[in-house]
């Protein structure tokens, strides 16, 4: 019998629906995935994702921001409850809370995030809108390490995806949203794989990686 690699257990944390978390429920169902969920904490106590995990058997918490007297004691109590569940990993779903410096200090390279644009273009809130208004003719996702400042930090994976003429924020958002659900699964794989490594300058090597070729045009030329 081969040797038994143990996997790599995630923490999520959420705000709201969670759909990002369900996609990473969904791949670690898979046995050969090489990550399992830990736990999941939210700052809101009414987030639709709890429901969604405890129906999965995953174990959940959640850790209001509001009672804490400052951002410091609120982090150390995530901190603590992610350490108490043996987390290796913490992945950022859709949790709208700005980590400080000495949490992302704390979890180095084992904190991720996935923005709904190709960074550093786009960064904040309001991003399909900006889009629209800009317009660029591409869009996408990107998972990356997380950095101090907002939506910082050397990106893992990007996906790239059109923007149409005819395109309104729902329409857009939609089309991301399917590729988040494809990559964030993805970047979780490489780094259980232990396939990333992050340079000095901030640049992620991924080790065995298929680079694509080709280009994509935006309209066609064809």
């Amino acid at each position: 019998m081969g040797t038994l690699v143990a996997r790599l257990r995630l923490g999520v944390l959420i705000s709201g629906r969670g759909s990002n978390m369900q996609a990473l429920i969904d791949a670690a169902a898979d046995s050969s995935y090489p990550a399992e969920i830990g736990i999941v904490i939210s700052n809101v106590p009414d987030a639709g994702g709890l429901a969604l995990a405890a129906a999965r058997g995953i174990p959940t918490t959640v850790i209001d921001s509001r009672p804490f007297r400052d951002r410091r004691h609120f982090e150390d109590a995530l901190d603590g409850a992610l350490r108490e569940a043996n987390v290796g990993l913490v992945c950022l779903a859709g949790f709208m809370r700005l980590l400080t410096e000495h949490f992302v200090g704390q979890w180095w390279d084992r904190l991720v995030n996935i923005h709904p644009s190709l960074l550093p273009a786009f960064p904040g809130l309001h991003v399909h809108e900006a889009v629209l208004a800009s317009g660029t003719r591409f869009t996408g996702c990107t998972v990356h390490f997380v950095r101090p400042g907002m939506d910082d930090g050397p990106i893992i994976i990007q996906a790239a995806v059109p923007v149409h003429p005819d395109d309104n924020v729902e329409r857009l958002a939609a089309r991301v949203l399917e590729q988040e659900h494809r990559v964030y699964p993805a970047a979780v794989r490489l780094v259980a794989e232990r396939r990333t490594e992050t340079s000095a300058d901030g640049r992620v090597h991924i080790h065995s990686a298929r680079v694509p070729t080709g280009a994509l045009i935006n309209p066609s030329v064809d």
